[in-house]
């Protein structure tokens, strides 16, 4: 018996097997609930609005049975998480949402979004308080661990089980959807708890954090170190339309959107003063930087590449490239930031540690022996997801300027390859990859969402779009439901050649890509086909 039936029996066997219709009854009883190494700190049904915050709008929720929850699967763990249930309109099924940057507070604007879907939702605030930076992790392993995966799974386990004694039945069926660490968190579930989810979204995710955080660090050497070398953020318009000007038509479309940038060689050093500084222009060490920011990390003894660079054709974008890598305080960059909280303070544990000492070579190796080998996934392994019938979608914008959108290209092809090379003998293992797992990059698009272009498509988990095509989580439903794969998504957005219209754009599952027809509105989904590049 797995540990999410004896939880079930345990409430059985407690006499808090209830019914839903049982109302606020059924859920104040939950406080009698015995979970292991579990505390339920308060179940009520609460009713009306949930006020705006982290990022989202206010929202009307219906009445759900809201339980607070503190889980401490270790002497120095204290994980907190809240679960929702719909006191009316269940549709039988779970939704786990991640979080975003180090976490440290519980994602309820994205559980009322589950909840307003019909889900009982769930989220954790990964084991800590406070998501500015990682000092909570100095001296304390355990919490690290929490944060890596731990908490999700504890989070899973649990709410499944309070699930099964409020509604008197199992979820049928379970979901993750989560971006960015979120993203990292799903493809973490994957990996290490393969049986967790029957089906997970898997947006932006920063799997490989370790090479990542000493990506941000490369970039902040690389506009601080020397005089002259930051970038203004008032240069970034002329850098995204020189990039533009190289590369936009190459998809056979003037859009002000490049569909695939790694068809893109633009060289920077056109924008290269003549004279003196302008504004028209940029200096050799600025467009020194920009090289190195293009480039990505690369260990400098073997050359051997760290993390991908950053992809042009959006370096103006609002959300992309301002505020991420260039701020109006050069050293104010919201790179800069995780990348010094995760090497000074979860790698070295170290709060006066500087920056200007970073070695690329030591302290990168350094951060994935000790961080990267808790926070990081990237094992490639997914053939026990797969034999569970677990299905993956995963999408990345290529605007975005926080994780460098080639990692999820780079990561699907590991599995691919990873899957190739390792039949497990299992009934399922000639299946190509895309049966059960399939990336969609989106043009224009920065982190998560915002951006140019085609950059909606329920992927902010969001109240659903029209139907399959339009909202992802539907898509996963329907494909782990029904078996029907997404053949395409529509994006939905602004066109960033004419923002007054309304642009949709079908998204293809790599490695195809969206093809004009020549003719017809390049504003619409329907002048364009996917095809293989």
């Amino acid at each position: 018996m797995n540990m999410r039936m004896k939880l079930v029996w345990a409430a059985v066997c407690a006499g808090l097997w209830v019914p839903a219709a049982a109302g606020q009854d059924a859920c104040g009883k939950l406080m009698e609930l015995k979970l292991s190494h579990t505390t339920i700190a308060s179940a009520a049904v609460v009713e009306g609005t949930v006020p705006a915050g982290q990022g989202a709008p206010a929202m009307t929720v219906p009445p759900r049975c809201v339980v607070k929850a503190v889980a401490r699967p270790t002497s120095d763990s204290e994980i907190k998480f809240e679960l929702w249930m719909p006191v009316h309109g269940w549709n039988g099924k779970y939704e786990q949402v991640g979080n975003g940057g180090w976490a440290g507070a519980i994602p309820v604007q994205s559980i009322a979004y589950g909840v307003q879907r019909g889900y009982a939702a769930a989220g954790t605030d990964d084991g800590h308080a406070g998501g500015a930076g990682a000092a909570w992790a100095i001296g304390h392993p355990e919490k690290l661990i929490d944060f890596g995966y731990r908490a999700l799974h504890q989070t899973n386990v649990q709410s499944k089980a309070i699930i099964a004694a409020y509604y008197s039945k199992e979820a049928a069926r379970s979901y993750f959807f989560g971006c960015s660490d979120g993203g990292r968190e799903a493809l973490a579930e994957a990996q290490r708890y393969p049986e967790d989810f029957d089906g997970i979204v898997a947006g932006a995710p920063a799997n490989d954090w370790s090479h990542l955080f000493a990506g941000f660090l490369w970039n902040e050497l690389a506009l601080l170190t020397e005089p002259g070398s930051a970038i203004p953020a008032a240069k970034l318009p002329l850098i995204e339309k020189a990039s533009l000007t190289a590369c936009d038509t190459l998809d056979g479309v003037k859009d002000g959107l490049i569909e695939d940038p790694r068809t893109c060689h633009f060289d920077p050093s056109v924008l290269t003063c003549k004279d003196a500084e302008g504004p028209d222009c940029l200096t050799a060490q600025q467009v020194a930087s920009l090289k190195k920011i293009y480039a990505g990390p690369k260990n400098p003894r073997t050359g051997e590449q760290i993390f991908p660079g950053y992809a042009p054709g959006t370096e103006a974008a609002p959300g992309s490239w301002p505020g991420w890598i260039v701020a109006a305080e050069p050293d104010k960059a919201i790179q800069f930031m995780f990348g010094n909280t995760f090497y000074g303070q979860a790698v070295l544990e170290d709060p006066k540690w500087n920056f200007r000492t970073f070695d690329m070579e030591r302290d990168a190796a350094l951060g994935h022996e000790k961080g990267g080998a808790v926070i990081n996934s990237i094992n490639p392994d997914l053939r026990s997801f797969r034999a569970h019938g677990g299905k993956l979608i995963q999408y990345h914008g290529w605007g975005d300027a926080a994780i460098a959108p080639l990692s999820s290209i780079n990561y699907y092809e590991k599995v691919r390859t990873f899957l190739a090379k390792y039949p497990d003998g299992r009934t399922d293992a000639s299946r190509p990859i895309q049966d059960f797992y399939r990336l969609f990059m989106v043009p224009g698009m920065g982190h998560c969402g915002g951006g140019y272009g085609p950059n909606n498509f329920g992927n902010i988990g969001a109240p659903p779009q029209s139907d399959a095509e339009h909202d992802v989580l539907t898509a996963l439903d329907q494909w782990v439901e029904k078996g029907v794969a997404p053949e395409r998504l529509i994006g939905t957005g602004k066109s960033s050649v004419e923002p007054s219209k309304k642009l949709t754009r079908p998204l293809c599952p790599y490695p195809q890509v969206s093809r004009y027809d020549g003719k017809g509105d390049a504003n619409e989904a329907s002048s364009f086909a996917c095809a293989t590049p």
